[in-house]
């Protein structure tokens, strides 16, 4: 009988343990080689959506960069997307970040898109997105716009550039029809700058056409 038992035992063991390998790597994230920090030009997202009622689009706020997210990026290819069932955010978390990000809803979209492909829990992850854009220094030129203006995408890079002693690979434009949509900074998984790959958008135009944020 003992043998029997032993036996039973062993054959369980046999089956679950490549059960339990098996759910242990397919919850395991998908390897990523850098950070894509993402800031938005509120201005110009405002005026194409009328509609929005968000903190970036109050009247009276004179929003300018707007943290929209941190994302995981490949040195080619796609990068990692949705890569697991994203639980809600804790109230906390999202009252705490509401103060960079303009809505719950982005917060809790950014997690399930992006934080999910991390490896790290949402509070590490929100505090990783926190440090990323408070060491990002935008120049000064840009919030204080007074009128609509075009600038060269390549001056704008360089003068990001310049006021964070960055690369100037490290910063990519992204623009749609002629406008600025926001700029993307290329950090590595310590965040500190690093030259962007060519996974990266860039805007195909010479120039963009930033509106004020008065």
């Amino acid at each position: 009988m003992y043998r029997i038992v032993s036996s039973g035992v062993l054959c369980f063991l046999f089956l679950v343990a490549p059960l339990a390998e098996a759910k242990k790597k397919h919850h395991q994230p998908p390897e990523f080689d850098y950070y894509l920090l993402s800031l938005s030009w509120a201005p110009n997202f405002c005026a194409s959506h009328p509609s929005d009622h968000s903190s970036e689009c109050t009247i009276g706020n004179h929003t300018a960069f707007v943290l929209h997210g941190l994302w995981p990026q490949s040195r080619s290819g796609a990068p990692p997307m949705s890569c697991a069932s994203a639980s809600p955010v804790a109230k906390n978390i999202v009252d705490h970040m509401l103060q960079y990000m303009p809505s719950a809803g982005l917060i809790q979209h950014e997690w399930e898109k992006h934080g999910t492909c991390t490896g790290l829990s949402s509070a590490d992850y929100f505090a990783k997105v926190e440090q990323a854009f408070k060491s990002v220094q935008v120049p000064a030129q840009y919030p204080e716009l007074k009128q609509s203006q075009k600038f060269d995408v390549a001056d704008v890079e360089s003068s990001f550039a310049g006021e964070n002693h960055a690369p100037k690979d490290a910063f990519r434009l992204s623009c749609h029809a002629g406008d600025l949509v926001g700029v993307e900074v290329c950090l590595n998984k310590n965040l500190q700058y690093q030259a962007c790959t060519q996974t990266v958008r860039e805007c195909p135009g010479s120039q963009v056409l930033m509106r004020p944020t008065n």
